[in-house]
Order: C-alpha cells, then sequence, then structure tokens
C-alpha cells in the first residue's frame, strides 16, 4: 500500500455516500419540474440510501448556475421538501460548472474548521426552463408605471413603450468578460492544439461507448429512482447514445462555420438532473456506524486569462494540487476529468503533455504529463453521462470513490474546467476495505 494522506493534527473528511437523479436530456421526462424538485429528490435519495436521521446534518451546501427566480437559495427549499430539519441551515453557491466542487469544498471547510460534524453538498441545473426577462428598457418603463400616481402619467408611460422594447432576454451562454460562447472558445482551443474533428469524435464515440457498458453493468450505483409527478419512473440517464463515426461525421460544425471542429456530437447537451452527498468528520462517522467510501484530501481551485485559456482549469489544477499533496501523476489509480466538449478535453490532455505549455504560460521546467487513458473517465464523461452544470462534480467525486473500490486503486484525481477561466481539482484517497 502507498503511503495515506492522512496529516498530523488534521481532521480527516470523508464520504459517507453519494447520490444523483437520472441526468436527462432538457426538454425531456424532468420538463414540467422546477429546480428545487430534482434537488429535494437527491436530497431524499441520500437520506433513503444513508439512513442518516434528518436532524443529524449540521448544515447544507447546494450549488447552482442558472437561478430559478422564486428559489434563489434552493439549497433551503430543496431541504425544507426533503423533509431536513428546519433548524438545519442552507445556502447556495455558484461557480459555473464547478459549482458542486464549491460545495464540496465548503462542506471539507466548514468540518475542517471545527464548526460542522456532518454536510450535505450537492448540485442542481434545470436547463428545460430558464429565467428569461424583460428588455432593461421595458423594466424601467414597468417599475415606472407601478410608481406613477396618475393616470396621465401612468398614459404617458405606456405611450413610450416601442415594439423593441417588447424583445426578450435570455440567459447570456457567452462569457460576460469577452461575448464569447463556450462553444467557439472550445472550436478555438481545440485549433490552438491541432486537435482534430476526427480525434474529437473519436473521444465521444468513446465516452458514450463507456457509458453504455458501465449503465449496463449496473456500475453507476449512485444513479438513484425517481417517481416524476404524472409520469414514469425514471431511473436511468437517457443522453448516453453511442453512435458510429460515419453519422458522427456527417453532423455540422456548431459554432464556427464551415471549419470549425466542435459539433453537438462531440459536445456535452444541455441536462436537467442533481446530486448530493454526505460528508463527514471520520470520527462522527464511524461513531454513528457508516463505513465510509473515501477519503476528501487535498484540493485547488485555479483562475486563468477567461478569452484563451477559458477551459484549461485541469491544465492548471492537476500539478498544483499532486504537489500539495506529494503525489505524483503516477501514483494516481483513477482520473476524472470533466468533459465539456471532446476538443477541450483534449486540448488539457495535449497541453498537459506539453513542456513548451509548462514554460511559456505555467512557470514550469517540465511539463506534467497526462493520465493514461486506461485510468480516464472509464465510466464516461459528462458529454454521454449528461452535464447539469451545477451537478457534475459531485456525480465526479461519488465515480471516483466507487472506482477505486472497484479497481483497488488508492488515489483518485478529480479535474474541472469552468466558465470565467477558473477550475478545480481535488485528490481522493479509498476508504481502507
Amino acid at each position: 500500500i502507498k503511503k495515506t494522506l492522512a496529516k498530523p493534527g488534521v481532521k480527516n473528511i470523508v464520504l459517507v455516500d453519494g447520490v444523483r437523479t437520472p441526468f436527462l436530456q432538457s426538454g425531456t421526462i424532468y420538463a414540467d419540474l422546477m429546480p428545487h424538485d430534482l434537488a429535494r429528490a437527491a436530497l431524499q435519495g441520500l437520506l433513503n440510501r444513508t439512513g442518516l436521521p434528518k436532524d443529524a446534518v449540521d448544515y447544507i451546501v447546494y450549488g447552482t448556475v442558472i437561478q430559478e427566480v422564486k428559489t434563489s437559495n434552493v439549497a433551503r427549499e430543496a431541504a425544507l421538501g426533503a423533509g431536513f430539519s428546519d433548524k438545519t441551515p442552507a445556502h447556495t453557491v455558484t461557480m459555473a460548472c464547478i459549482s458542486s466542487n464549491q460545495a464540496m469544498t465548503t462542506a471539507v471547510g466548514l468540518i475542517a474548521a471545527g464548526q460542522c460534524d456532518a454536510v450535505v453538498a450537492g448540485g442542481v441545473e434545470f436547463m428545460s426552463d430558464v429565467p428569461i426577462r424583460h428588455s432593461r428598457r421595458m423594466r424601467k418603463t414597468m417599475l415606472s408605471l407601478n410608481k406613477a400616481k396618475t393616470l396621465g402619467a401612468r398614459l404617458s408611460l405606456l405611450g413610450s413603450i416601442r415594439l423593441a422594447h417588447l424583445a426578450p432576454e435570455l440567459p447570456a451562454v457567452a462569457e460576460f468578460s469577452t461575448a464569447e460562447t463556450m462553444g467557439h472558445s472550445a472550436d478555438r482551443l481545440a485549433a490552438a492544439f491541432g486537435v482534430s474533428r476526427l480525434e474529437q469524435d473519436e473521444f465521444a464515440l468513446r465516452s458514450h461507448t463507456l457509458a453504455k457498458k458501465a449503465q449496463d453493468s449496473g456500475l453507476l450505483s449512485d444513479v438513484i429512482s425517481f417517481k416524476v409527478p404524472g409520469k414514469d419512473i425514471v431511473s436511468k440517464d437517457n443522453g448516453i447514445r453511442p453512435s458510429t463515426m460515419e453519422q458522427m461525421a456527417k453532423l455540422k460544425p456548431a459554432f464556427i462555420k464551415p471549419h470549425g471542429t466542435v459539433t453537438a456530437a462531440n459536445s456535452s447537451f444541455l441536462t436537467d438532473g442533481a446530486s448530493a452527498v454526505l460528508i463527514m468528520s471520520e470520527e462522527k462517522a464511524l461513531a454513528m456506524g457508516y463505513k465510509p467510501k473515501a477519503y476528501l484530501r487535498d484540493f485547488v481551485y485555479v483562475s486563468q486569462d477567461p478569452k484563451d485559456q477559458l477551459l484549461l482549469g485541469p491544465t492548471y489544477a492537476t500539478p498544483k494540487v499532486l504537489e500539495k499533496s506529494g503525489l505524483t501523476l503516477n501514483d494516481i489509480d483513477v482520473f476524472e476529468f470533466h468533459e465539456a466538449f471532446a476538443g477541450q478535453i483534449m486540448a488539457n490532455l495535449k497541453a498537459m503533455e506539453s513542456d513548451w505549455f509548462a514554460q511559456t504560460y505555467m512557470g514550469r521546467k517540465t511539463k506534467v504529463g497526462a493520465p493514461p487513458m486506461e485510468k480516464f473517465n472509464s465510466w464516461g464523461g459528462s458529454l454521454s453521462l449528461g452535464h447539469p452544470f451545477a451537478a457534475t462534480g459531485c456525480r465526479l467525486v461519488t465515480t471516483v470513490a466507487h472506482r477505486l473500490q472497484k479497481e483497488g486503486g488508492q488515489y483518485g484525481l478529480v479535474a474541472a474546467c469552468a466558465a470565467g477561466g477558473q477550475g478545480h481539482a481535488m485528490v481522493i484517497e479509498a476508504y481502507p476495505q
């Protein structure tokens, strides 16, 4: 056995268990729900699976990216709906695609600081229904109308409304700082690192094929069954579709036309879903009779230039977290990286293999090296399982814990990129069997 990463005088923090609702393509079976419905289902699933007393949780932290205005603190609404004690505080975090990573590390911080012993973290994203606003001009007019005292003032304001004011404003899919969509950025990144369309399609096909195999073999045991009100029970992800290279080759570029390489087939799709994990101090978990799945060890957050390096979070975060924990790439048995786009993930793997990139951008003498493919996302990834923005982090961590148990490894590494040019990585250690 390799050395353990336990530190003298530092609390061991463990992942007791993790669950998620099936991840479904937006506009399908979950279409009539609201985000807190999915979050509640994940939280109830966690309670059912762990047999956790509802008042044994000290705190709940939940991530979400595109906020439903009515439930802005979705953590609290979902927790109340799931039957947690109304005395358990809950707050919501947002950090683009690493929102539930942020929820989990917030939980780790609360436990490490001695504030809590048991925290539930998770994330939810609901792309079937997103808040669409009136234009700013229209909002201003409506607010003025609300305050107008006389009929004359109201009529004059109504008369000032033009057709253009009625154009709706959709939630931005573009980066606020650069006004560029993530798909465009992924396309430019793939071009910069010489990732061909063929390589991207092959990677996407690998993701779908491995996900299908994992689903059929019952390896995706974090997925809970969920009875959708007025509809059937859903018990598996519905975006897994192994295709053929020929079918994929027919698709047109989605962002940069006509020469781009990013298509609908090699990108993650809009997804609805929620996830939840139970994180505890090891002491408390054992006292309550739990057999933890893994230790949550070192983690880092990184930030880069959001224009040219928007999606390179894993490249920057991986060496940092390895150094922090005193490990090398060879010590890691299981890798789970978030796959937003096949072009993005492959550009990261190429950047990690480049001495030039390490020296020019990372202030390192040599490259870190890329994870070996036989240890990498071997049960599929976001391209096939789906990517509800804020729920993916918990899926990655729970998958690492399950893969370490299944494969008999000791260390796993999670890494993900996020909008804004940010990224996260965490080292997870298997709990002794």
